[in-house]
């Protein structure tokens, strides 16, 4: 699951109605559309929308993350403490119990650095900025004559861009979507953390509780 960290801003810090503007508001957007700002303080935003997401300065941006690339978290702390769904840890709590500790059943505290558990297959993904590369995207099949051709131009340069970022510093990815039905093309560029640790997990009853109806609604 792609991480949309759009939604997740605007949903934690906006009111739950529902208005003519609502949809999916590109962080790459938001300083420069003044009437997306209005709205969003109409919808109950404080802060100013340049702390929301600025790729120069800490933003709020900075402590949502992508866990493991299925899932979204947040940073909670100055330590790297990221909080996530019960579901998207599932398997990792999974493969540390066993039938003396069943960390499923019981859950798991760390009381102490040490006490914590690896996950090597884990990684926590952090945005670092966007760009806007519909230009250079489009520009790439402006010469095609079938959808086909087109298609295939558009996903040659959008792999090309994402390569150029690992090329230039292999600690970085790149990764290009496309947005509005393939009108705009942003670049992502993202840093990822590889030493990922259980710390704390509930029980399932508490962890479980409500399922999906629950995570989604």
């Amino acid at each position: 699951m792609k991480l949309r960290l759009t939604a997740m801003i605007i949903l934690s810090l906006c009111l739950s109605q529902a208005f003519a503007d609502e949809g999916m508001w590109l962080l790459g957007n938001l300083r420069k559309n003044k009437q997306t700002e209005q709205v969003m303080k109409q919808l109950g935003l404080q802060m100013p929308v340049k702390k929301l997401y600025n790729p120069k300065r800490l933003c709020l941006a900075d402590a949502v993350v992508s866990f493991g690339g299925f899932c979204s978290g947040v940073v909670v702390s100055e330590d790297g403490l990221v909080f996530t769904n019960h579901h998207c840890g599932f398997s990792s709590i999974q493969q540390h119990s066993s039938v003396e500790h069943d960390y499923l059943k019981e859950g798991f505290v760390a009381h102490s650095l040490e006490e914590e558990l690896p996950n090597p297959e884990l990684y926590v993904r952090f945005l670092l900025r966007t760009e806007n590369v519909t230009k250079r995207v489009l520009s790439a099949a402006r010469h095609a004559k079938t959808e086909s051709e087109r298609r295939a131009a558009v996903d040659s340069v959008m792999n090309v861009i994402g390569m150029e970022i690992s090329e230039k510093d292999s600690t970085l990815t790149g990764i290009v979507d496309a947005y509005y039905a393939g009108n705009e093309f942003w670049l992502s560029v993202y840093r990822d953390y590889n030493d990922v640790r259980l710390v704390f997990a509930p029980p399932s009853s508490v962890g479980k509780f409500g399922w999906d109806t629950d995570n989604w609604m």
